[in-house]
Protein backbone atom coordinates (compact mmCIF):
# COMPACT_ATOMS: atom_id res chain seq x y z
CA UNK A 1 0.00 0.00 0.00
CA UNK A 2 1.56 3.48 -0.85
CA UNK A 3 0.42 5.37 1.95
CA UNK A 4 -3.88 6.40 2.60
CA UNK A 5 -4.44 8.97 0.02
CA UNK A 6 -6.98 11.16 2.02
CA UNK A 7 -9.54 13.60 -0.98
CA UNK A 8 -12.59 14.94 0.60
CA UNK A 9 -14.08 15.59 4.03
CA UNK A 10 -15.67 12.15 4.13
CA UNK A 11 -12.56 10.25 3.32
CA UNK A 12 -10.92 12.48 6.41
CA UNK A 13 -13.94 11.40 8.51
CA UNK A 14 -13.73 7.86 7.38
CA UNK A 15 -9.87 8.29 7.90
CA UNK A 16 -10.39 9.40 11.54
CA UNK A 17 -12.65 6.77 12.75
CA UNK A 18 -9.91 4.08 12.92
CA UNK A 19 -7.17 5.92 14.08
CA UNK A 20 -9.30 7.15 17.16
CA UNK A 21 -9.44 3.39 17.96
CA UNK A 22 -7.68 2.22 21.29
CA UNK A 23 -4.57 0.67 20.30
CA UNK A 24 -1.54 -0.53 22.20
CA UNK A 25 0.94 2.70 22.17
CA UNK A 26 -2.02 4.98 22.73
CA UNK A 27 -1.82 5.27 25.54
CA UNK A 28 1.95 6.30 26.43
CA UNK A 29 2.60 9.83 26.81
CA UNK A 30 6.02 9.50 25.18
CA UNK A 31 6.25 8.08 21.46
CA UNK A 32 9.57 6.97 20.54
CA UNK A 33 12.10 8.10 18.09
CA UNK A 34 15.17 6.69 17.11
CA UNK A 35 17.95 6.51 19.20
CA UNK A 36 20.14 9.14 17.51
CA UNK A 37 17.82 11.94 17.45
CA UNK A 38 16.49 11.46 20.85
CA UNK A 39 19.08 13.34 22.36
CA UNK A 40 17.93 16.48 21.04
CA UNK A 41 13.89 15.78 22.49
CA UNK A 42 13.02 16.46 25.96
CA UNK A 43 12.26 13.16 27.11
CA UNK A 44 13.80 11.76 24.37
CA UNK A 45 11.16 11.06 22.42
CA UNK A 46 7.67 12.88 20.96
CA UNK A 47 5.36 13.83 23.70
CA UNK A 48 1.72 13.83 23.13
CA UNK A 49 0.34 16.99 23.36
CA UNK A 50 3.79 18.99 22.24
CA UNK A 51 4.96 21.20 19.02
CA UNK A 52 7.96 19.84 17.61
CA UNK A 53 8.17 22.46 14.61
CA UNK A 54 10.96 21.23 11.65
CA UNK A 55 12.46 24.09 10.02
CA UNK A 56 12.07 24.09 5.60
CA UNK A 57 15.66 24.02 4.67
CA UNK A 58 16.99 26.68 1.94
CA UNK A 59 16.65 24.04 -0.72
CA UNK A 60 14.74 20.65 -1.70
CA UNK A 61 18.53 18.98 -1.44
CA UNK A 62 18.52 19.97 2.54
CA UNK A 63 17.63 16.76 3.80
CA UNK A 64 15.03 18.29 5.61
CA UNK A 65 12.54 15.64 4.03
CA UNK A 66 15.35 12.58 5.14
CA UNK A 67 15.03 14.41 9.28
CA UNK A 68 10.81 14.30 8.56
CA UNK A 69 11.05 10.61 7.44
CA UNK A 70 13.56 9.95 10.36
CA UNK A 71 11.53 11.49 13.23
CA UNK A 72 8.29 9.71 11.76
CA UNK A 73 9.71 6.25 11.92
CA UNK A 74 9.85 4.63 15.19
CA UNK A 75 6.59 5.92 16.18
CA UNK A 76 4.95 4.13 12.94
CA UNK A 77 6.95 1.03 13.26
CA UNK A 78 5.78 0.57 16.90
CA UNK A 79 1.64 1.41 15.99
CA UNK A 80 1.52 5.25 15.92
CA UNK A 81 -0.43 6.49 13.09
CA UNK A 82 0.78 9.18 11.50
CA UNK A 83 -0.42 12.08 8.73
CA UNK A 84 1.20 14.26 6.57
CA UNK A 85 -0.54 17.46 4.70
CA UNK A 86 0.04 20.00 2.22
CA UNK A 87 3.49 18.46 0.75
CA UNK A 88 2.72 17.09 -2.49
CA UNK A 89 6.64 15.88 -2.76
CA UNK A 90 6.59 13.98 -0.11
CA UNK A 91 7.33 10.12 -1.79
CA UNK A 92 5.96 7.32 0.24
CA UNK A 93 8.40 4.68 -1.11
CA UNK A 94 11.30 6.51 0.43
CA UNK A 95 9.38 7.06 3.39
CA UNK A 96 8.63 2.93 3.56
CA UNK A 97 12.59 2.93 3.09
CA UNK A 98 12.96 5.02 5.90
CA UNK A 99 10.91 2.70 7.93
CA UNK A 100 7.17 4.48 8.03
CA UNK A 101 4.52 1.90 7.75
CA UNK A 102 2.10 2.80 4.92
CA UNK A 103 -0.82 1.00 6.28
CA UNK A 104 -0.85 3.57 9.29
CA UNK A 105 0.39 6.28 6.71
CA UNK A 106 -2.07 9.43 5.60
CA UNK A 107 -1.32 11.56 2.80
CA UNK A 108 -3.35 15.08 2.09
CA UNK A 109 -1.25 16.63 -0.73
CA UNK A 110 -3.50 19.46 -1.66
CA UNK A 111 -5.52 20.61 1.92
CA UNK A 112 -6.42 23.66 0.24
CA UNK A 113 -7.98 26.83 1.79
CA UNK A 114 -9.56 24.53 4.36
CA UNK A 115 -6.08 23.75 5.69
CA UNK A 116 -6.71 25.32 9.33
CA UNK A 117 -10.09 22.66 9.22
CA UNK A 118 -7.97 19.63 7.78
CA UNK A 119 -5.20 19.76 10.17
CA UNK A 120 -7.56 20.35 13.41
CA UNK A 121 -9.70 16.74 11.98
CA UNK A 122 -6.16 15.23 11.65
CA UNK A 123 -5.09 16.19 15.33
CA UNK A 124 -8.41 14.53 16.43
CA UNK A 125 -7.56 11.19 15.63
CA UNK A 126 -3.98 10.50 14.35
CA UNK A 127 -1.17 10.13 16.60
CA UNK A 128 1.43 12.42 14.43
CA UNK A 129 0.41 15.24 12.37
CA UNK A 130 3.17 16.83 10.12
CA UNK A 131 1.92 19.51 7.85
CA UNK A 132 3.74 22.65 5.75
CA UNK A 133 3.10 25.91 7.28
CA UNK A 134 1.66 28.07 4.82
CA UNK A 135 3.02 31.52 4.25
CA UNK A 136 -0.48 33.12 5.00
CA UNK A 137 -0.71 31.53 8.40
CA UNK A 138 -1.82 33.65 11.32
CA UNK A 139 -0.35 33.53 14.77
CA UNK A 140 -3.88 32.73 16.49
CA UNK A 141 -4.83 30.26 13.82
CA UNK A 142 -1.38 28.41 14.71
CA UNK A 143 -1.85 28.65 18.55
CA UNK A 144 -5.48 27.59 18.39
CA UNK A 145 -3.85 24.50 16.73
CA UNK A 146 -1.11 23.90 19.11
CA UNK A 147 -4.01 24.10 22.01
CA UNK A 148 -6.19 21.62 20.13
CA UNK A 149 -2.57 18.86 20.26
CA UNK A 150 -1.85 19.33 23.76
CA UNK A 151 -6.06 19.07 24.17
CA UNK A 152 -6.11 15.46 21.97
CA UNK A 153 -2.50 14.19 23.22
CA UNK A 154 -1.50 14.18 19.45
CA UNK A 155 2.01 15.27 18.31
CA UNK A 156 1.99 18.55 15.87
CA UNK A 157 4.95 18.58 13.43
CA UNK A 158 4.89 21.59 11.78
CA UNK A 159 7.56 21.88 8.67
CA UNK A 160 8.36 25.33 8.12
CA UNK A 161 8.38 28.71 10.42
CA UNK A 162 6.23 28.06 13.58
CA UNK A 163 6.32 30.68 16.60
CA UNK A 164 5.88 28.85 19.74
CA UNK A 165 7.16 25.53 19.15
CA UNK A 166 8.30 23.23 21.76
CA UNK A 167 11.05 22.30 20.05
CA UNK A 168 12.21 23.59 16.41
CA UNK A 169 14.66 20.87 14.73
CA UNK A 170 16.51 22.49 11.73
CA UNK A 171 19.31 21.28 9.27
CA UNK A 172 22.50 23.51 9.56
CA UNK A 173 25.22 21.59 7.57
CA UNK A 174 25.52 18.45 5.47
CA UNK A 175 27.85 16.74 3.89
CA UNK A 176 27.80 13.42 1.14
CA UNK A 177 29.68 10.70 1.71
CA UNK A 178 30.11 8.28 -1.62
CA UNK A 179 31.80 9.99 -4.62
CA UNK A 180 35.26 9.47 -4.92
CA UNK A 181 37.77 11.61 -7.11
CA UNK A 182 35.07 11.83 -10.02
CA UNK A 183 33.28 8.68 -9.42
CA UNK A 184 31.23 6.66 -7.41
CA UNK A 185 27.63 6.58 -6.21
CA UNK A 186 26.31 9.15 -3.24
CA UNK A 187 24.88 6.99 -0.65
CA UNK A 188 24.01 8.94 2.77
CA UNK A 189 24.86 12.19 3.79
CA UNK A 190 26.44 13.14 7.45
CA UNK A 191 23.83 16.33 8.79
CA UNK A 192 24.47 18.46 11.47
CA UNK A 193 21.00 18.71 13.20
CA UNK A 194 20.32 21.62 15.50
CA UNK A 195 17.67 22.15 18.13
CA UNK A 196 16.14 24.81 20.19
CA UNK A 197 13.25 25.40 22.14
CA UNK A 198 10.98 26.64 25.69
CA UNK A 199 11.26 24.72 29.44
CA UNK A 200 13.64 21.37 29.35
CA UNK A 201 14.45 22.16 25.61
CA UNK A 202 15.91 25.60 26.42
CA UNK A 203 19.43 24.56 26.00
CA UNK A 204 20.78 24.74 22.74
CA UNK A 205 21.62 21.42 21.11
CA UNK A 206 23.80 20.01 18.13
CA UNK A 207 24.50 16.77 16.76
CA UNK A 208 25.09 14.77 13.65
CA UNK A 209 23.45 11.53 12.21
CA UNK A 210 23.76 9.91 8.48
CA UNK A 211 20.76 10.37 7.16
CA UNK A 212 19.46 7.87 5.63
CA UNK A 213 20.53 5.75 8.28
CA UNK A 214 20.87 1.66 8.40
CA UNK A 215 17.84 0.01 10.48
CA UNK A 216 21.15 -0.83 12.79
CA UNK A 217 22.99 2.01 14.20
CA UNK A 218 24.58 2.90 17.25
CA UNK A 219 25.19 6.85 19.02
CA UNK A 220 29.38 7.17 19.38
CA UNK A 221 31.28 10.45 20.63
CA UNK A 222 32.99 11.54 18.12
CA UNK A 223 36.20 13.22 17.73
CA UNK A 224 35.71 17.01 18.07
CA UNK A 225 36.54 18.95 14.48
CA UNK A 226 38.73 22.38 15.16
CA UNK A 227 36.49 25.04 16.45
CA UNK A 228 33.60 22.41 17.51
CA UNK A 229 32.28 21.50 21.04
CA UNK A 230 33.46 18.38 22.36
CA UNK A 231 30.14 17.01 23.01
CA UNK A 232 29.77 16.12 19.01
CA UNK A 233 27.47 13.03 18.43
CA UNK A 234 28.26 10.98 15.59
CA UNK A 235 25.71 7.87 14.25
CA UNK A 236 27.75 5.18 12.18
CA UNK A 237 26.37 1.97 10.98
CA UNK A 238 27.37 -1.14 12.02
CA UNK A 239 28.92 -3.56 10.34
Amino acid sequence: MAGRMVVGSAALAELVRPASAPDPAGGHRMLPVRPELSGLLPGRGLRRGSTIAVGAGQSRHSGTTSLLFALLAEASRTGSWCAVVGLPTFGAGAAAEAGIVLDRLALVPQPGPEWPTVVAALIDGVDVVVTAVPATVSASVAGRLAARARQRGSVLVPYGRWEGADVTLQVVRGVWEGLGSGRGRLRRREVTISARGRGAAARPKEIKVWLPGAELTRVIPGPAPIGRPETALRVVTSA
